[in-house]
């Protein structure tokens, strides 16, 4: 069950008294502890039946006993257990997990771990609770993830926001929806997020961006390219070299696939190469631009020139010059 659907469950008082949430991705636990930390139980109820404990300086002893208290003033009572990673001994709650309180909801932050699936712990709390594994989403999730994020909340947001909002920000969950937020306060009767918002309030420039350089080296305006690289170079912190080499891999990674398809339409080969149809335009340019010998070497240089930054065979260089370098190569020796 998804972190959305346990919190729906909740919502409905449709209760277990075992809930697990585990994983890599902090967000989605993070979600349904905030909900049952706030939203389960009324305030003047949470002042007797809500207890939180730390993993770093819980006992094991004491979270069983606040478990198996019956509450009081309600029905239910809320037990969290946060950044239970850090806690020693954690297999031996293992006897209250397999024999819960009803009147008790129990939810468990275990992060960045997993139990063992093979583990008697694992099948227990298969079996008498709720199980959420979570992962971190891949890059390529991130644009419709965020998309339907922002729909949630009743709000549209343009191809090309969309775009700088999650290169600039990466597969950080938190961090998108914190500064989705902060445009959301600013947009007042509007419903649409446009580019012009991203750079206003997250701080991203529409003009001197990884998806701008990735736009000019597809179009080879070697004139562009290297007036962003110089904006880079005099604004460190706005793009560094570790950022713009996997954005101009994946501009020639899903260029290459465009060379295998069969299809003609630019819809279906969005499709098949992974990118959305806003955008299949500036990969077709690419792919006739280059053609499939200068695909192939883009990509060569690409590896050459990564491992260059950080250090093989080019010590001393800057990372300015040798994007520089690098584009020089790459849109002047390919014709």
């Amino acid at each position: 069950m998804s972190a959305e659907k346990i919190i729906q469950t909740l919502q409905k008082k449709q209760y277990r008294p075992i809930y697990w949430l585990e994983g890599e991705e902090e967000y989605f636990i993070d979600k349904v502890i905030q909900y049952a930390e706030h939203n389960i139980l009324t305030e003047a109820e949470a002042g007797f039946n809500l207890t939180v404990f730390y993993g770093k300086d819980a006992e094991w002893a004491d979270i069983i006993n606040a478990c198996r208290k019956y509450p009081m003033f309600s029905d239910k009572q809320v037990v969290i257990l946060k950044e239970a990673q850090q806690m020693r001994d954690i297999t031996k709650l293992e006897p209250y997990i397999d024999n819960p309180l009803s009147s008790t909801l129990f939810f468990v932050a275990y992060k960045e771990k997993k139990v063992d699936g093979r583990s008697k712990l694992a099948k227990t709390l298969k079996e008498k609770g709720e199980l959420l594994s979570t992962k971190k989403m891949y890059d390529n999730q991130l644009p419709d993830w965020t998309n339907e994020m922002i729909r949630s909340k009743n709000l549209l947001i343009t191809p090309k926001a969309l775009h700088l909002l999650v290169e600039h920000i990466g597969n950080d969950l938190s961090r998108i929806e914190n500064e989705v937020e902060k445009i959301t306060i600013n947009l007042k009767d509007r419903k649409e997020i446009n580019e012009d918002d991203i750079e206003k309030y997250v701080g991203v420039s529409k003009e001197y961006n990884p998806f701008e350089l990735q736009n000019a080296v597809a179009y080879r305006d070697l004139a562009k390219a290297m007036k962003i690289v110089q904006y880079f170079e005099a604004n460190p912190k706005a793009a560094p070299i570790q950022l713009i080499l996997p954005a101009l891999y994946n501009l020639f990674s899903k260029t290459y696939m465009i060379f295998g398809q069969k299809a003609t339409d630019e819809r279906t080969i969005a499709t098949n190469i992974g990118v959305n149809p806003f955008f299949v335009k500036d990969y077709i340019t690419c792919a006739k631009n280059y053609q499939y010998n200068g695909i192939e070497q883009a990509l060569l240089l690409l590896h050459h020139y990564n491992l260059k930054s950080v250090g093989v065979g080019s010590q001393g260089t800057s990372d300015a010059s040798l994007l520089k370098e690098m584009m020089a190569k790459m849109m002047g020796q390919f014709r």
